[in-house]
């Protein structure tokens, strides 16, 4: 399986999606620092969300296959730039987190990710599973990610 980093802010569900993905049990678990699980790396809100520690992200980047932007459901605004997807020589995913939420507007959320750059989207809900699936099966495809190297 590749190994994924992800991104977002403090309380998107990038520590969520991290168990949901694992096959864990959802405890509530606050990110302190870049944790290495399995196939997925874990990284604090904080880190994304200010501009002094955005740096450890890049150089964490490189660890990964794939980095996966993440945004939920219930944002009030995204914390990517347009077109950011093209600054990392890996693929980025989107993930829209938290689609059970009735308050939440995926569709939006998913606009801010395509304008981020990111080509290929999904829709999670680490409590209903709903999605786990499809990002499992995407990290488990064969895939040249070299891509952007060897042009």
């Amino acid at each position: 399986m590749r190994k994924i980093i992800l991104f977002g802010r403090s309380g998107c569900g990038k520590t969520t999606l991290t168990q949901a993905l694992r096959g864990k049990d959802i405890v509530y678990h606050k990110t302190q620092y870049i944790n290495y699980h399995d196939a997925v790396i874990d990284t604090p809100g904080e880190y994304a969300e200010n501009r002094s520690l955005g740096s450890a992200l890049a150089i964490y980047s490189y660890e990964a296959d794939v980095v996966g932007l993440l945004l939920s459901a219930i944002e009030p605004y995204s914390i990517f730039p347009p077109n950011i997807a093209p600054y990392v020589n890996r693929e980025v995913i989107g993930i829209v987190t938290q689609i059970d939420r009735p308050d939440g507007d995926a569709k939006r959320a998913e606009e801010w990710l395509s304008l981020a750059g990111c080509k290929t989207i999904f829709r999670v809900s680490s409590y209903t599973r709903e999605g786990i699936d499809k990002v499992l099966n995407h990290l488990k495809e064969d895939r040249d990610n070299n891509d952007v190297l060897n042009n």
